[in-house]
């Protein structure tokens, strides 16, 4: 066997256990939807409504038996909105809303990823990748759709200072 067909060989394996298989050739973003962005959640509006009807919890601490009361977390601040309908979220809300966006794009990675908000009026978003955290070829498709992004969420939400 020569080793050109070794090679062959040796890279289909390669190919098939990697998933090789799957090549985008277009570095399109997908359509947008025309739907107001939610903030992702990790359910904590549902557990400090929760926490806000229960009791004060207390525990029992072991070392002398006394019961000692627990105190809450505060729950974050409310969302302004104003008088043209958008909300205004701080920059680290509104990067979670980036991130989230992005999320929906495949293959985007699930982590590595660290989205930067800045400006005022007319703030903007910046991503950057950890190395190894995707391909160039992927890093370049998402970076050509966060503006189209970033333009939708402007119609919604505003900068908080």
């Amino acid at each position: 066997m020569s080793d050109d067909a070794k090679d062959a060989g040796l890279v289909a394996m390669i190919s098939s256990i990697l998933g090789g298989g799957k090549r985008t050739d277009a570095a399109e973003p997908p359509p947008l939807a025309e739907v107001p962005p939610t903030a992702p959640t990790n359910g904590l509006e549902a557990v400090a409504a929760q926490i806000a009807d229960a009791a004060p919890l207390k525990r029992e601490d072991a070392s002398n038996g006394a019961v000692a009361s627990v105190k809450l977390a505060e729950p974050p601040h409310q969302i302004v909105t104003q008088s043209d309908g958008k909300r205004r979220l701080p920059a680290q809300a509104l990067a979670d809303l980036v991130l989230g966006e992005l999320r929906k794009i495949e293959d985007f990675p699930a982590s590595g990823v660290s989205i930067t908000v800045y400006g005022y009026r007319h703030w903007n978003a910046m991503i950057t990748f950890a190395p190894f955290s995707t391909t160039f070829r992927d890093a370049t498709r998402f970076r050509k759709a966060l503006p189209d992004i970033v333009f939708k969420l402007r119609r919604y939400v505003d900068l908080e200072i």
